[in-house]
């Protein structure tokens, strides 16, 4: 389905800085190996937003850009101090600058295809959804879409804990939000979690990135 002429794609990551990102996997990866890690499934996830019709296409990036980053996309910094407060500020910047309804993701999910955030689009666009929520195998939330930015829906919600998803559907459903749900995703929440997403896409790279970094923990 061709859609997204009038919808935002959010991409809000952390530049692939070892020692920064993906401190999850490590270890057992070294940091150095856990940033390269970090920095395919960010290349691996914009490629796909890029495939999605979109009226804008934003990364709302925690560092610099690199060559990782495609044609196609505004850049803007994070603000925040907390997780809550980060998200809260990507949808309010992100619709101060272009007033249209907005699907937001991170990089931990680099299995998300486009047809999945074509349908996450297609269900705002269409005014079915005021809300698009996708759960995450860990408890939280791998996708929120929404059709205008609400600080009060993500205010204190612990976003790295096991209940973050509970809690953020059930404020969307408090409000009264009629809400889509997007299909669960494993996110990269622990080495063996990336080794079954790796599993899940093994032409990404992503996969090949991980696959050659853990194939070294057994010759080390």
């Amino acid at each position: 389905m061709e859609t997204g002429n009038q919808i935002q794609v959010i991409v809000i990551a952390e530049a692939p800085v070892a020692g920064l990102v993906n401190t999850r996997l490590t270890p057992p990866l070294r940091p150095r190996e856990a940033a390269l890690v970090a920095e395919a499934a960010l290349a691996d996830t914009l490629d796909v937003v890029a495939a999605v019709p979109a009226a804008r296409r934003l990364l709302v990036l925690d560092g610099a850009p690199g060559a990782w980053l495609p044609a196609g996309f505004d850049v803007i910094g994070q603000r925040g101090s907390g997780p809550d407060e980060r998200l809260a500020a990507a949808f309010a910047d992100a619709y101060a600058a272009l007033p249209l309804p907005m699907v937001l993701i991170g990089p931990d999910t680099p299995q998300v295809t486009a047809v999945m955030l074509d349908d996450a689009v297609a269900s705002l666009e269409s005014g079915e959804a005021d809300a698009v929520f996708g759960p995450a195998a860990n408890g939280g939330c791998w996708l929120l879409g929404l059709r205008r930015p609400d600080r009060s829906l993500l205010a204190g919600v612990p976003m790295n804990a096991p209940e973050a998803g509970r809690i953020l559907l059930e404020r969307l459903a408090g409000d009264g939000l009629r809400v889509a749900l997007a299909p669960r995703l494993t996110d990269l929440s622990g080495f063996d979690a990336a080794e079954q997403v790796a599993s899940q896409i093994p032409a990404s790279r992503f996969a090949a990135t991980f696959t050659a970094t853990a194939s070294g923990l057994s010759t080390a």
